[in-house]
């Protein structure tokens, strides 16, 4: 196998080319959504770094798998090329993570008010990925709102209920870590 070159000089002026070669700046909402989609995936991957227990790790692993083909469907341009069968997120993969939500979030004590983030360290890498994970649904949702591209609705449901997921799976971790839930002090004392 012939090895890659790494770098291709063609986005030195300031562009890049989306799947099925339409340029576009690389300051274009398109690349905001995909590569907040990237740099989530990355944060996942410090997230699986940190988690001690297998089931979420390779959970977790899934969901790197996800969002590589999240970004590569909001990489395509939906106006001139179909996205490629793999980019797409199926309904079954909203259902699977909505029954890990649900048999974690069924382990866990009830919510007495706002969690602020913190915890272990596994929990607290889970909130720097949450939040990511909401700015990353904001740049997907301004795709639409800019009449850039329709998205499909299991993706916007996908990103949706993995920010839930990482919610609970905070949760979770410092649960199983022992360490208290600090909740919002409204009185900022």
């Amino acid at each position: 196998m012939k090895k890659s070159m790494v770098y291709t000089k063609t986005g030195d002026a300031g562009t890049t080319s989306l799947v099925g070669g339409v340029r576009v700046s690389k300051t274009h909402l398109r690349l905001e959504a995909y590569g907040t989609i990237d740099e989530l995936n990355s944060n996942i991957g410090v997230l699986v770094s940190v988690v001690d227990y297998a089931e979420y790790e390779e959970y977790l692993r899934f969901v790197q798998h996800k969002l590589f083909s999240l970004g590569s469907y909001l990489a395509t341009d939906t106006s001139k090329t179909e996205p490629k069968l793999e980019s797409y997120i199926g309904a079954e993969e909203v259902t699977r993570m909505e029954k890990v939500i649900d048999e974690m979030d069924e382990t866990l004590p009830p919510l007495k008010g706002f969690v602020l983030p913190g915890g272990s360290h596994a929990a607290s890498v889970c909130h720097v990925c949450r939040t990511v994970c909401r700015r990353a649904e904001r740049r997907m949702l301004a795709l639409e709102s800019e009449g850039i591209m329709a998205l499909d609705d299991n993706c916007k449901k996908f990103i949706n209920r993995l920010s839930d997921f990482l919610f609970v799976l905070s949760r979770k971790l410092n649960y199983l870590s022992d360490y208290d839930e600090i909740y919002w002090d409204k009185t900022c004392k």
